[in-house]
């Protein structure tokens, strides 16, 4: 199995790449966000990549970052959501903003996405709720899409991810549960702006737990 490709990338089509890696032309499926992201032609360029093989075809999947990977991964096991599916989801949500439109329940998010309607959006919300607060959090990182970088620059909001991981970690050791603290989190977050302290988000965080129970 492939799990990631390093070279130069060849060409870009509407959501597809090609990555020249020793002279062999490889073609990888992405999200309009991580084509966006792209270098120029001719450009080093480094992909995560999630290979499925299926009787009469095999597809490479391309990411920025293993979180993204591995949301693909997640969105996939929910009935009517194919991989092309799943790429539109990560296309106009980060994987902060996919986990917290399932942690809070917020199926018009999810909606933006091309091929995702009122139903499947429930059910994705409803399968993967227990997955919301376990999985990496992290933001969409464009530098690290260029080759010979570990881990690139900062992305816009990764201070914020960053906030909303310990202002979750905070309320797990206080005893709550992960899922239902990053939800609580989140409708923080979205209400104080991302700007907030860590210790606002936490004590905003425990309202919002105390208020549900």
């Amino acid at each position: 199995m492939i799990a990631s490709l390093k070279g130069i990338l060849d060409s870009t089509g509407e959501d597809w790449a090609v990555v020249d890696v020793g002279g062999v032309g490889y073609l990888v499926f992405c999200s309009g966000r991580t084509l966006a992201a792209m270098p120029a032609p001719g450009e080093a360029v480094a992909l995560r990549i999630e290979t499925h093989v299926r009787e009469d075809h095999i597809h490479l999947y391309g990411f920025v970052a293993k979180v993204e990977r591995d949301w693909f991964c997640q969105l996939v096991t929910v009935q009517g959501v194919g991989a092309r599916v799943a790429l539109a989801i990560l296309g106009v949500l980060t994987p902060t903003e996919i986990a917290g439109a399932i942690a809070t329940g917020d199926k018009a998010a999810l909606g933006r996405a091309s091929g995702v309607g009122p139903k499947l959006a429930n059910r994705i919300a409803t399968e993967l709720k227990d997955k919301a607060g376990v999985l990496e959090i992290g933001s969409f990182d464009p530098g690290s899409v260029s080759a010979g970088t570990k881990d690139g620059p900062k992305g816009e909001g990764e201070g914020n991810d960053q906030v909303i991981g310990d202002a979750v970690s905070a309320l797990v050791h206080l005893g709550y549960g992960r899922t239902e603290a990053f939800g609580a989190v989140i409708e923080a977050s979205r209400t104080l702006g991302a700007d907030a302290a860590l210790a606002t988000l936490i004590q905003a965080g425990l309202s919002r737990l105390g208020t549900a129970a």
